[in-house]
């Protein structure tokens, strides 16, 4: 991945403390991100549901790439963040992750 300007990476993890097909939530600062193994490619989004800011991270990985809401059910495309179902209709906050010496990087807007 090359870096841009426009975005500010902070190391969050290391690669390996999310197995291939898990998800796992991880605090920098004040924020909460839900990020996803899925074969071996990185996504993350904020850890929390547009429909009522339920925790993403409590809730199961399904085939497909899609992530759901432990509360209501709703579910998130991890690639895009779209909503896929009510009761969210609004997307999540998707973040580019980069993969340098084992350690898995985020992408937040500057």
């Amino acid at each position: 991945m090359t870096l841009d300007a426009t975005r500010r990476f902070i190391k969050l993890c290391e690669a390996n403390q999310v197995p291939p097909n898990t998800t796992k939530v991880f605090e920098y600062g004040s924020r909460r991100f839900l990020v996803c193994n899925i074969d071996g490619t990185y996504y993350a989004m904020d850890d929390r549901c547009t429909h009522d800011n339920g925790p993403l991270g409590e809730g199961e990985l399904l085939e497909g790439g899609e992530i759901e809401c432990p509360r209501h059910g709703a579910r998130f495309d991890i690639r895009t963040g779209k909503a896929l179902c009510l009761p969210a209709v609004g997307g999540v906050c998707t973040y580019s992750v980069d993969l340098r010496d084992g350690n898995l990087y985020v992408g937040l807007p500057c």
